[in-house]
């Protein structure tokens, strides 16, 4: 029992101020007839902080002027400021980048030229610039509202924190439930990137990204490439009946120079001729089989990012109650 209460005398760092008194507590000097049996300094406290924003009012009354209550941060008050800060502000160069990115992509493929600035908007840098540009937004705001103690910016962040988590796990119901329909909605995107495969860069790009990476070409099979009108076997060109060089298993001439004819008239060879020279697998299937082998560190992944975003949410939350009542007190005082 004695070691009990020697343990209880210990105040732990992220442990409020106890301005309750007690047996040892100083007694608090009493000034005027009019707050003689009001209370002592604790009991003020709690008082004020159950009337909110409306205590205080009443400062004129000659007896306030001796009761003055103190709010002081604690340490732990003061790591989640700027722990808060410097997360933000990491955040803010990430989205700064991702921002720059997105506009390098716009201004390199001359998208705000006359002729294309009508077709900005099915740009898929468009999407890059607006994710840089709100992460930018957003994480500048809790940068800036934790620093100079803002809550007007700290409750806008969190808001928007909330509204994101939200959004996450309505998307994650979504997904699930149209699990079946995911696939359909991923064959028409590639399909789509197959036709659009020498006009568009962005998707070029991805499409290559995903074929050299999971070594499949076309969608379901190599000949899926005919749909695209450069490598149908009816086009004039010299990449008539041909795969993109991504398809190849050996792209590299002599192991060094990039030989982006590698694939031409594989959709004439029959698949045993074929397997030597380019991946007869789609895509698709390399996708699911990708997506059921890191099955759980996507899951890790998205339940770590959810759970960053939760914790700030409760850090953000903590730090406007801390900043409220400091400033209400020190108003007081």
């Amino acid at each position: 029992m004695k070691k009990y209460l020697w343990m209880k005398r210990i105040r732990l760092p992220w442990s409020k101020k106890d301005t309750t008194p007690n047996e040892s507590s100083p007694l608090i000097p009493k000034a005027g007839s009019d707050i003689e049996d009001s209370g002592d300094l604790g009991n003020f406290a709690v008082e004020c902080r159950e009337a909110g924003p409306n205590c205080g009012q009443d400062l004129s009354k000659p007896g306030f002027a001796s009761v003055r209550p103190r709010y002081g941060y604690t340490f732990i008050d003061y790591f989640l400021k700027y722990a808060l800060f410097l997360c933000n502000l990491l955040f803010t160069v990430v989205g700064l980048l991702v921002l720059g990115v997105g506009m390098w992509g716009l201004v390199s493929k001359e998208s705000f030229a006359q002729e294309k600035i009508g077709s900005i908007g099915s740009d898929p840098m468009l999407l890059i610039v607006a994710m840089g540009f709100l992460l930018t937004l957003l994480c500048l705001s809790g940068c800036v509202g934790a620093i100079r103690e803002n809550c007007t910016l700290l409750r806008l962040f969190s808001a928007a924190v909330l509204v994101l988590i939200t959004a996450q796990v309505l998307a994650t119901i979504v997904a699930y439930s149209l699990q079946d329909q995911i696939g359909s909605y991923l064959q028409s995107g590639m399909t789509t990137a197959m036709v659009r495969y020498q006009d568009d860069l962005d998707l070029r790009f991805i499409m290559d990204e995903i074929q050299s990476n999971l070594q499949c070409c076309g969608a379901d099979d190599y000949r899926d490439w005919e749909i695209n009108i450069y490598y149908n076997c009816s086009a004039p060109g010299i990449l008539a009946c041909g795969v993109p060089a991504t398809c190849c298993v050996d792209p590299l001439e002599n192991g060094t120079v990039w030989n982006s004819q590698c694939g031409v008239g594989a959709q004439l060879l029959d698949e045993f001729t074929a397997q030597s020279v380019i991946f007869l697998g789609g895509c698709l299937g390399g996708i699911s089989r990708w997506i059921e082998l890191h099955m759980g560190l996507i899951g890790t992944v998205a339940i770590a990012l959810l759970g960053i975003q939760i914790m700030t949410l409760f850090i953000t939350t903590r730090l406007l109650d801390s900043i409220y009542w400091h400033k209400l007190y020190s108003n007081i005082g």
